[in-house]
């Protein structure tokens, strides 16, 4: 496979959200374009210490991983315990409420909605997803953080198959780290692992 320049994206400060689809193409060898974007794509969140996941992306990805055989029951649970090292936003009655108003006002899937709102909560400033359009921009509530920006990340020339990080992020990276370990406030909506020692 011959080496393609990396693309660059600017991404404003905030964390990326990935949507359950983008897992799952990172998994997928039935079409290998998007299987390797999507797995450079996570990696180069995962290196700015930015990438964001929710409970719910969680359970779909295993749930699909599973019934399609792309991975057994113990490799689908030891992939979601390394993502689970990263920023998990929980579900609660209040993020599920707020989800279905969402879903009201902006004519989305109850499941698209939910995935949004998951993203707003952990003021994320990108939502990487194939499924939801492309562009679109989301409000975060009462200003609590950055405008949401709906990225698919299988748009960009095949020439360029990764996303390049900014200081944007690696700022992020860094406010994330502190609330980890402790050094700075922890909001009580995200789940975050303990520092390791």
């Amino acid at each position: 496979m011959a080496s393609h320049p990396r693309a660059v994206l600017a991404i404003e400060p905030g964390g990326m959200f990935f949507d359950t689809n983008i897992l799952i193409y990172a998994q997928d060898r039935a079409d290998p374009f998007k299987q390797l974007r999507a797995q450079e794509t996570m990696d180069a969140a995962i290196q700015a210490d930015c990438l964001v996941i929710s409970t719910q992306v969680m359970q779909e990805f295993y749930a699909v991983a599973v019934r399609k055989r792309w991975m057994s029951p113990a490799q689908a649970h030891s992939l979601l315990v390394r993502l689970a090292e990263h920023t998990v936003v929980p579900a609660s009655a209040d993020s599920v409420l707020r989800g279905v108003a969402l879903q009201q006002r902006e004519q989305l899937s109850i499941w698209d909605a939910l995935v949004v709102q998951a993203a707003l909560d952990a003021r994320c400033s990108v939502l990487f997803s194939e499924d939801l359009q492309e562009g679109r921009r989301y409000a975060s509530p009462a200003g609590a953080g950055p405008e949401l920006r709906v990225v698919n990340p299988f748009n960009a020339p095949a020439s360029a198959p990764v996303l390049a990080v900014y200081e944007a992020s690696a700022t992020y990276g860094a406010v994330a780290k502190q609330r980890r370990t402790g050094r700075v406030g922890k909001s009580p909506a995200i789940k975050r692992p303990a520092a390791k020692r």
